[in-house]
């Protein structure tokens, strides 16, 4: 069994990379890789050469990208030159620019849920929230413990996810966050910058971009960023055995497969580390003639 989509606290995760590695040895994976948003930080960390965990360790980060207005993300493995992943991502996400983004993220949230009337209580979200982290996510979880939020919600109580694509990306929801005018980073320059630090790039559970087409989503991308493979597993493609589709259009089209459970702790409760929302078990071989180990 392997898990290649795991978050730590180097980026949004809520499990130290020590944490984390124990759990994979708990669960006894093969190969896993930590995936943390836009940085290459953990593989920095000698906890990695301890051998807290035993199975195999490939290189990868998780990067933020804009195609028209709409974020995605790109998953890179294999990768050489981490510090190219790093510096070019420094350029959107450097701590000031995190910390400035959470203030105004915890700011705006607080008040377009005063402006609503939802029910919460902030002194039961913890107070050290990294600026690596997001606000919003710990006051989605207190929103949905009251009963007398969840209709107002609507689809938005179902999931983190519904939360924050039809939400708060949402110009037509009570909880859209506004424009956010910051530089953002393009799709075709963060496949270039994961090719140029020779990695693989990957697109991220397709499924959870809400899309019309999503199979003519991914045909766009395979020619213009020479896309190297998909997550084809993920907890959003468990949804209805939607992986059967990504794994198909994958070997049809030359793709390599990827899979994860998209690990960050107790913010997502239900993707927990191999089996995701309980079935994931990806097996290694979807993985094995692509994976380079580093550990």
């Amino acid at each position: 069994m392997i898990d290649m989509h795991i978050h730590t606290l180097y980026s949004d995760g809520d499990n130290s990379l020590e944490e984390v590695l124990r759990k994979c040895e708990t669960k006894k994976l093969e190969y896993i890789s930590i995936t943390d948003h836009n940085t290459c930080k953990a593989y920095e960390d000698n906890i990695l050469k301890q051998n807290i965990f035993t199975g195999k360790v490939v290189m990868g980060a998780e990067l933020n990208a804009h195609i028209n207005n709409k974020r995605i993300e790109l998953l890179a493995y294999n990768i050489k030159e981490p510090q190219k992943i790093n510096e070019w991502s420094n350029k959107f996400y450097s701590y000031e620019v995190l910390e400035q983004r959470f203030k105004r993220d915890k700011n705006k949230i607080i008040e377009i849920c005063n402006k609503n009337g939802f029910i919460y209580d902030l002194n039961n979200i913890k107070k050290d929230i990294p600026v690596t982290d997001f606000f919003v996510v710990y006051m989605y979880y207190e929103l949905i413990k009251y009963k007398g939020n969840l209709e107002k919600m609507g689809i938005c109580a179902n999931s983190f996810n519904d939360f924050r694509r039809n939400g708060l990306a949402n110009p037509e929801s009570i909880f859209y966050m506004g424009e956010d005018n910051s530089p953002k980073p393009n799709y075709k320059d963060g496949a270039k910058v994961i090719h140029n630090a020779g990695g693989l790039a990957f697109l991220a559970h397709p499924f959870e971009y809400n899309l019309e087409d999503t199979i003519s989503f991914i045909d766009k991308l395979k020619d213009e960023i020479k896309l190297d493979g998909i997550e084809c597993f993920h907890p959003s493609s468990e949804i209805e055995n939607r992986s059967c589709v990504l794994v198909n259009y994958a070997k049809n089209n030359n793709l390599y497969i990827s899979g994860g459970s998209d690990f960050h702790g107790d913010k997502k409760p239900n993707n927990d580390i191999g089996t995701g929302n309980g079935s994931l078990n990806i097996s290694k071989e979807y993985i094995e003639e692509w994976a380079e180990v580093i550990y």
